[in-house]
């Protein structure tokens, strides 16, 4: 295995305030309560409590969930260890199709590997993942991208119109499930593939919604390491959670203006932010005849929607139906919170940035706040890809900067040998030629070396055009490079994105085997505050 780590500030949309967050966070230390490392990390372990109380509580909805999604005893012995006062290493995502983007395991992974790295160092932890089911852009959630001999695959199930707008944990995914599956079965290949599939099969029945079988896929491939999920659409969490959306219901106005203030704040710094927060915004959504809705104040009342309440019927609502009531972005942290001893949060880049925000609502309503963690980051290059890298005398970075910088190397490196060999020496040798003539125009007029500087530019620019006229020829004979450059950029940055933001992991685990989550585990556990480049 070789890795390579590239810094934040190379990968292309990186933000300012994240690439501060990783590389320099003293500029950003205002808006966090904790720095990003495990001194960080143990410092938040010794605030992280919640009433005694609540824990119990918890822990027995935990149980009965993660038997039901079929985790194993190892996920139950953190549970009882959660019960008994250890800390949570808590991550979370969407539930997307299939799992995801690849991400989403990668955030698993690292909630897991911290929790080993804390329980070591002598603070006993567990690992929680937060299912993101209350979340309703179903459009998000519905399709995922795999990557396999026949190239990149959109693999979707259709959305179905009276589902607009509900929670993603409460959609069936229906008659079209199973078909899905075997769709999706057919991009498997290699050692673990079989395996993969039954997996597929076992959690994606159409009776399950996208937020139970995301967790049964999850409890198959990662439950043996102790990975606890947590669905928070549970009507026992929300009226754990009630106090919460009280103060969010009750301050709601005040709570604005700090946001509004913090938004204004990180402006100043010349950083974003992530989450659009307007004077009529609160933290709430109310769910209204099956759709979330987000509550907004207008003129003393709330609106939700078409829905009218006064303040007295909006605290109804949560008293009588908190099951009704659900987080916003920047509340759901602080709920999960009032619910676990939570020592540090892995976010990745648009968490990160949301954080800052939310560290006003934290300190309102909680009065402390966990240690935000980067998410480990990871591009797979596996042998066929490397290989054609080689040939073409790639760089990772190189990739990043997008098909035509891609098809142009391509096209220079890609003609039949004995020209590109010849190319090579001609270009040495017109170099030479050039240079030969520097001193004796120098010595005829001084002002003569820019012009030789520059004919030279335009002579070489005309001959690398000239070498990569010849690579198109030669591809317009045989078509290899465009099946070279879709191999390349499908794999590694497909979309114009990340290959984790939009690739499925699974194909990958199925070629490389039980033995991907290790190499995964044990990079996470290197120092590297960008990007891992992992060739398996």
């Amino acid at each position: 295995m070789e890795c390579h780590c590239i810094p934040n500030r190379e990968i292309p949309h990186t933000t300012r305030l994240y690439s501060a967050f990783t590389d320099e966070f003293s500029k950003v230390a205002d808006f966090y309560a904790h720095p990003p490392s495990e001194a960080g990390v143990r410092a938040a372990a010794k605030k992280a409590r919640v009433a005694a109380d609540i824990l119990p509580l918890v822990a027995g909805i935990l149980r009965e969930q993660n038997r039901r999604f079929g985790n194993g005893d190892a996920a139950e012995r953190n549970i009882d260890r959660l019960a008994g006062g250890a800390v949570a290493i808590v991550t979370g995502q969407q539930t997307g199709l299939f799992g995801g983007p690849a991400y989403s395991f990668y955030k698993a992974l690292s909630a897991i590997e911290w929790s080993a790295r804390l329980t070591r160092a002598g603070i006993t932890a567990v690992p929680v993942f937060w299912l993101a089911t209350e979340d309703h852009d179903l459009a998000e959630v519905n399709h995922v991208f795999f990557h396999s001999k026949q190239g990149l695959s959109k693999i979707e199930l259709p959305e179905e119109n009276e589902f607009a707008g509900r929670s993603v944990g409460r959609i069936p995914l229906g008659k079209m499930a199973a078909a899905t599956v075997e769709h999706a079965r057919q991009f498997l290949e290699g050692p673990s593939s079989i395996e993969l599939g039954e997996a597929l099969s076992a959690s994606y029945g159409e009776q399950e919604t996208y937020g139970s079988a995301f967790a049964k896929l999850f409890a198959r491939l990662l439950g043996n390491r102790g990975l606890i999920l947590l669905d928070p659409l549970d009507k026992r969490f929300h009226e754990l959670a009630r106090p919460v959306y009280r103060r969010a219901a009750e301050e709601s106005e005040t709570i604005t203006d700090e946001l509004l203030a913090r938004g204004r704040l990180l402006d100043r710094r010349g950083f974003h932010t992530q989450v659009k927060v307007t004077s009529q915004s609160t933290l709430l959504f109310l769910d209204v005849e099956g759709k979330r809705q987000a509550v907004r104040r207008r003129n003393g009342d709330f609106l939700a929607g078409e829905k009218k309440l006064s303040p007295a019927e909006l605290l109804g609502e949560i008293d009588k139906r908190p099951e009704s009531i659900s987080a916003s972005v920047l509340l759901r942290p602080v709920v999960q919170d009032s619910l676990l001893s939570t020592a540090a949060y892995i976010g990745g880049p648009a968490e990160v940035a949301y954080m800052a925000q939310a560290q006003t609502v934290y300190q309102r309503i909680l009065g402390r706040m966990p240690a935000i963690v980067a998410r480990p980051s990871f591009t797979i290059v596996e042998p066929e890809t490397a290989r054609l890298l080689k040939k073409y005398g790639f760089e990772f970075g190189g990739i990043l900067r997008g098909r035509q910088h891609v098809r142009r190397q391509m096209e220079r490196e890609y003609m039949p040998s004995g020209l590109a060999t010849r190319f090579s020496r001609d270009e040495k040798a017109l170099r030479k030629i050039l240079k030969g003539y520097a001193n004796p125009l120098a010595k005829l007029d001084k002002t003569l070396g820019g012009a030789l500087g520059t004919a030279e530019r335009k002579m070489m620019c005309q001959f690398e055009r000239l070498r990569e006229k010849a690579g198109r020829a030669q591809n317009f004979r045989t078509g290899v490079l465009d099946r070279h450059e879709g191999q390349i950029l499908n794999s590694l940055f497909p979309n114009h994105a990340l290959q984790e933001r939009t690739l499925s992991l699974l194909p990958i685990l199925a070629r490389q085997g039980d033995e991907l989550q290790e190499i995964l585990l044990k990079t996470m556990s290197k120092p590297c505050a960008g990007h891992h480049v992992v060739f398996v």
